[in-house]
């Protein structure tokens, strides 16, 4: 997970700066951060707060971004469907956009692997730490981090450093740039709801490009 941690820690550090400068306590900020442990669903939801939009609203927008989360878990689900409930549950709980690219990139060689499952935990204990940490750094030193440094543009450069090698088949490249084009015209939809649709869109393209060149995702 090392390559990962200066684009979770720079994405972590930006979320807790906007927690803090927003109209949340420390308290509340604390609470959401855990409890949403979602990056793009937090800075979704909290101008929405601070507008007094009705919770329902927010935690549908909120939702309408995490949407991702689903897909990655039906991804895992072959991997891990074995393991009781409640470790599935707390698994479940870790699962992170990073860690779930180093898992699946190494899923092939760990399929018959009883210990599968630390190797998941571990991916994602890791994240955690880092996001929490780094959090915490954002909510106290929000006032003294310049917004010159353009921290979450150095977060975006170190994602896509790390996404491009992700991009070496044909179906998941027409799926990216299906979703990333239409991400980009459908952005001022309400709720969110572009980045919903570029999602579904992009999958379905990724799913009948693999069918049409017969090349595994």
């Amino acid at each position: 997970m090392l390559p990962g941690v200066p684009a979770i820690g720079a994405w972590s550090l930006v979320t807790g700066v906007a927690m803090a400068k927003s109209t949340l306590t420390f308290g509340q900020a604390v609470g959401m951060s855990l409890i949403a442990y979602a990056g793009a669903a937090q800075l979704a939801a909290l101008p929405l707060l601070a507008a007094g939009a009705p919770m329902a609203v927010t935690i549908l927008s909120a939702l309408m971004v995490n949407l991702r989360f689903v897909i990655y878990s039906a991804s895992l689900a072959p991997s891990l469907r074995h393991l009781p409930w409640r470790e599935r549950l707390g698994l479940g709980y870790l699962v992170s956009d990073l860690g779930f690219v180093f898992y699946m990139r190494r899923e092939p060689a760990l399929r018959n692997d009883p210990m599968r499952k630390w190797y998941f935990a571990g991916l994602g204990l890791v994240v955690f730490i880092v996001w929490h940490s780094a959090s915490l750094i954002g909510l106290y030193a929000a006032s003294a981090i310049p917004e010159k440094w353009g921290l979450d543009f150095i977060g975006t450069l170190v994602l896509l450093v790390l996404l491009v090698p992700t991009l070496a088949a044909r179906p998941t490249q027409v799926g990216a740039a299906v979703g990333g084009t239409l991400s980009l015209v459908l952005h001022g939809l309400p709720f969110k709801l572009g980045v919903v649709a570029a999602i579904i869109a992009g999958i379905a393209a990724a799913v009948a490009a693999e069918h049409r060149l017969g090349v595994r995702v």
